[in-house]
């Protein structure tokens, strides 16, 4: 099968050194950035340097882009892709994407899956890209109603052969109500704890807790000012709800509730211990296997 990959970032530069290691099929690869390129195609993680107008030897294409500029790609090359092929995103918001790109590429027999790879770094860019990134991560897939069995057997298949542990399938909507929750609120709160003016005192103070607290604070802001804002009503909920959570505890402090305070602490370690969640894990290069 031969394989487009449209970005080489993280994300898309480990896709192709993924695909490389674990399968057989052609990587071809576009990128904006010559250097990139050249990177790429010298460390073979890519087969060869292809341009918009040769999407039609592409078997499948994966378009490794900021949410705005994905839709704005597959909206400006729709016409280019062959006809029966599989066109799939990654990025980490899925209705906004699925919903603009779907019907425009139907109308020409090109089928569209949504895609989201749980698994990043505190870096961005292909020089930071790894073959086993998705090792044991878990690789969400959100089709529609109306969307191609055999497409999405193929990506799954996929998804398992380049080292994903889980496959999970949802809907657009569903995932970016979780998603808003699991990831981008984490994002915003760790970004926002580092704005405390005892950042720049806690030399010597910081241990574990700090450090698990403020690693994502360390964000690529023009990618998740694009994922926050193409995701805002659950986003919003999310906040809301947090704050309101952060005004219990406060209110506990300023009367000086203790009682309070050790019901509202109970809960929470209770709700945590009960929680069904599986927590991402470091990986062999210290990197966690989610975002």
């Amino acid at each position: 099968m031969n394989i487009a990959v449209v970005g080489l970032g993280l994300i898309g530069g480990s896709l192709c050194k993924a695909i490389k290691k674990y399968t057989d099929n052609l990587i071809l690869g576009i990128d904006s950035d010559s250097d990139t390129i050249k990177k790429a195609l010298s460390d073979n993680s890519i087969d060869k340097q292809i341009s918009s107008e040769q999407l039609s030897t592409a078997d499948l294409t994966i378009v490794a882009l900021y949410p705005l500029q994905t839709v704005d790609f597959i909206k400006n090359n729709a016409h280019l892709f062959k006809k029966n092929s599989i066109v799939i995103d990654i990025c980490g918001i899925k209705k906004y994407t699925v919903d603009k790109c779907t019907d425009i590429l139907k109308e020409l027999n090109v089928n569209f899956i949504g895609t989201h790879p749980m698994a990043g770094r505190e870096f961005s860019g292909y020089d930071y890209s790894l073959a086993d990134l998705f090792l044991d991560a878990s690789f969400i897939i959100t089709p529609r109603e109306d969307s191609d069995e055999n497409s999405i057997e193929t990506v799954r298949k996929l998804a398992e052969k380049i080292g994903f542990g889980k496959i999970v399938i949802s809907t657009p909507q569903k995932h970016d109500e979780v998603i808003a929750y699991t990831s981008q609120l984490a994002h915003i709160v760790s970004n926002a704890y580092v704005k405390s003016p005892a950042l720049f005192e806690n030399n010597g103070f910081s241990a574990g807790s700090f450090l698990d607290l403020t690693r994502v604070a360390k964000l690529n802001e023009n990618m998740w000012t694009d994922l926050f804002m193409c995701n805002k009503a659950p986003l919003v909920k999310e906040l809301e709800n947090i704050i309101e959570k952060l005004n219990e505890y406060l209110s506990a402090l300023i009367t000086d509730d203790s009682k309070l305070l050790y019901n509202l602490l109970k809960d929470g370690r209770e709700r945590k211990e009960k929680s069904a969640v599986i927590f991402p894990q470091k990986n062999k290069d210290g990197n966690f296997n989610g975002k």
